[in-house]
């Protein structure tokens, strides 16, 4: 929908790609969808939800047995990230390395996008 031809709206690792491969293989998902929603101290916050079908107007991305759906709403404000997927001492988790972001709070759970 917003993308460049022959671009993917977003890239994935290949640790968020075994990770996301593992969790849709777990339960039987057909992917993670990611979106964005308002909320958090900086404005907006991610989402992601496992789902059991495509939405025709997602945008997909699929990449080493992984499988990425954007929320339409969303496009716009993904283009153009990275999905990481970062394990330490302390915690684990995807991380999105968004060029889009102009700020985000110090937990790292809300963002807010250039321009709002």
């Amino acid at each position: 929908m917003f993308g460049i031809p022959g671009k993917q709206a977003v890239t994935i690792t290949d640790r968020a790609a075994a990770q996301i491969a593992r969790l849709m293989a777990k339960d039987g998902h057909q992917g993670l969808r990611i979106g964005v929603k308002k909320g958090g101290c900086a404005g907006m916050e991610y989402t992601m939800n496992y789902v059991t079908e495509v939405d025709p107007n997602d945008e997909v991305v699929e990449e080493d047995g992984a499988r990425v759906m954007i929320a339409p709403m969303a496009q716009m404000f993904l283009f153009g990230t990275e999905i990481d997927y970062e394990v330490s001492l302390l915690e684990s988790g995807f991380r999105f390395n968004n060029p889009n972001v102009s700020e985000a709070c110090g937990c790292g759970e809300s963002i807010k996008f250039a321009g709002m």
